[in-house]
Parts: C-alpha cells; structure tokens; sequence
C-alpha cells in the first residue's frame, strides 16, 4: 500500500478535503513529510456541514502501516484505517505517491 504524505488527498465520507497538520518532517516522499497514524487532519467542507447534526471537523489514522515506522509510530498508509470526529466515519485517500510502499 503506498504511504500517505502531506500532498497527498485525503477526504471525508461526505467530501470533505482532510488536511494533515503534523506530518513528520525527517521523513519525505517525492519531497513532502510522511504522515504518521498519530498524524491530526482538519476537515474542511464536509457535506454535513449544513445540517443541524455532527459533521466531520477533523480525523486520524488508526489503522496504519505494520512493518513501517517513521519516529516509531507506524506510517499512514492508503489501505489503512481512519476515523473522523464527530460522526464516526471514516476517510479515504483518493491520490498519494506510488513510489514508496507498506505493509
């Protein structure tokens, strides 16, 4: 599975983009720090936004890479999973880099 970085796209159940907010710096993919499970996002125009209900203001990786480490928390990976809060869902990686992979 490839490795998530700051470039890489990231976005809520409901279309929200999810934005990394500390990604490790002393790691880099096609020039952008590696993203940690640890790793907060911030979600910006999740769908649900309008509704009186939660919606997703922010998320993280929980599910991660198993044989990877980055600053000995594992790397966050494209097949990993992720939560967001406030509503439970999860997020997706639409785009990342290919070159570097986990497992």
């Amino acid at each position: 599975m490839p490795i998530l970085h700051l470039g890489a796209t990231v976005m809520c159940m409901h279309a929200g983009t999810a934005t990394a907010t500390m990604p490790f710096p002393r790691v880099t993919l096609s020039g952008q720090p590696l993203v940690q499970v640890t790793t907060p996002y911030v979600i910006a125009g999740c769908s649900l936004s309008a509704s009186s209900g939660p919606f997703c203001a922010s998320g993280q990786w929980i599910v991660g890479a198993t044989r990877v480490l980055a600053g000995g928390l594992p790397a966050a990976i494209v097949g990993g999973t992720a939560v967001c809060i406030a509503t439970g869902t999860g997020m997706q990686a639409v785009a990342t880099q290919t070159r570097a992979l986990a497992t």
